[in-house]
């Protein structure tokens, strides 16, 4: 897209680390990293189990997937294990995890509100992101462990959480985008 910020941006390594138990958010991270790689910005995409250090990346943007109102254990020992060095660089979060056909209106924005991870207001605290933003997510009954597909269950037998992929790509790429637009500018005034 912009060939120029190529040259710019050769300093600047973007981690975009995921914690992700059946792939949609692994998915969305890998969206998330195209974009940027796009703009000619240098990307990681990379499980946040196999980051050892933070030090590597001028940038970070750390998703996961949320269960119950709760970030995967392993992102939030992730983020509390580096908070120190998130705080001295451009971070953004992301999570996934509701699902559902409301993608628009008013009900789209309370499922999205309610799925905010209780972990971000500790996060907005102590490393400060540029952003959070929660996406929905994705459901494959058929890729679920045996706990997760009677937790889907009411005790009737009745599925409480809709099968299918609801991530919205188009909100992930916008997302992405304005990532990418902002490392540019902010690159770009450094220099």
């Amino acid at each position: 897209m912009l060939s120029a910020s190529v040259t710019m941006l050769g300093t600047m390594t973007v981690l975009v680390g995921y914690s992700s138990k059946y792939g949609a958010t692994e998915g969305i991270a890998e969206r998330i990293a195209s974009v940027l790689r796009d703009f000619g910005i240098p990307t990681d995409a990379r499980r946040v189990a196999s980051v050892r250090n933070v030090s590597d990346y001028s940038v970070c943007i750390v998703g996961s997937s949320s269960y119950l109102g709760s970030w995967r254990p392993e992102a939030s020992r992730f983020v509390r294990r580096y908070r120190s060095e998130l705080a001295t660089r451009p971070v953004w979060l992301f999570s996934s995890g509701p699902l559902g056909i409301a993608q628009t209106g008013a009900q789209h924005l309370r499922e999205v509100t309610e799925a905010r991870p209780k972990q971000f207001d500790e996060f907005v605290e102590t490393i400060r992101p540029r952003g959070t933003q929660v996406f929905y997510g994705a459901l494959y009954p058929e890729r679920l462990d045996r706990r997760d597909r009677l937790v889907r269950k009411m005790p009737a037998g009745f599925e409480i959480l809709p099968a299918g992929d609801f991530r919205e790509w188009g909100a992930i790429e916008a997302w992405a985008t304005g990532i990418s637009g902002e490392l540019v500018h902010t690159f770009a005034e450094t220099k």
